[in-house]
């Protein structure tokens, strides 16, 4: 089997074994090193202007995940799987963009007087947008990289659910999250006790629209 072949083979098994879990096994444990190359993987998804406004608070104390239970509706998967990662959006992430340029032109990626002229023009634009619209954009990174991150733990062989079910004033309460930062999601990984369920999907040609759009 070719290279090119085997990789589409097993991105195939990853997309579709991937299924919300929410029994896991409480003795299983994910080491830290394994959850930070899940997140590795995970933030090398896309972002509005490379900006990468996502954050994550990753909770695998015992007693702080029966702090966060509440918090997440007492969905039971908090507490019992081996790690939860609370993804949030940075609405003010343009305040880093001298930074991830210079990271860039470290890597020889681009030039010093681009990268400058390239952080300047996000700044810019950014600051002057409405802060509803910030947040839409830092949604819409945040969901990027947490389905990226769900696929990156599944292709270790780990099991995820993602839960929009909290109450972000308790979550910021709890992590004294500032304005700054806008709660996503939360994300649980571990091994499943019990399978997820494999669900229907509508079929492609009752969602998929060919050069316009009736709705």
């Amino acid at each position: 089997m070719s290279t090119e072949l085997k990789a589409e083979v097993e991105f195939n098994k990853v997309i579709r074994e991937r299924h919300s879990v929410r029994k896991y096994d409480p003795s299983w444990k994910i080491s830290d090193e394994e959850i930070k190359e899940i997140l590795n993987d995970a933030i090398l998804a896309p972002s509005s202007s490379n900006l990468q406004p996502w954050r994550f608070i990753v909770v695998t104390d015992q007693e702080l995940k029966q702090q966060l239970l509440p918090i997440a509706y007492n969905q039971q998967q908090v507490v019992d799987s081996s790690v939860t990662i609370a993804v949030l959006g940075d609405i003010e992430a343009y305040r880093n963009a001298e930074k991830i340029y210079e990271y860039a032109e470290a890597a020889g990626f681009i030039t010093a007087e681009i990268g400058s002229a390239m952080a300047k023009r996000s700044r810019d634009s950014y600051s002057a947008m409405p802060v509803q619209k910030l947040k839409e954009i830092a949604l819409v990174d945040g969901g990027l990289i947490s389905m990226q991150l769900m696929l990156a733990a599944k292709a270790k062989g780990y099991d995820t659910v993602p839960m929009g079910g909290f109450i972000p004033e308790k979550l910021r309460e709890l992590f004294s999250i500032s304005e700054r930062y806008e709660p996503v999601m939360l994300i649980s990984i571990g091994k499943a006790a019990a399978e997820g369920r494999s669900t229907a999907r509508l079929p492609l040609d009752e969602v998929t629209h060919w050069n316009g759009f009736e709705g």
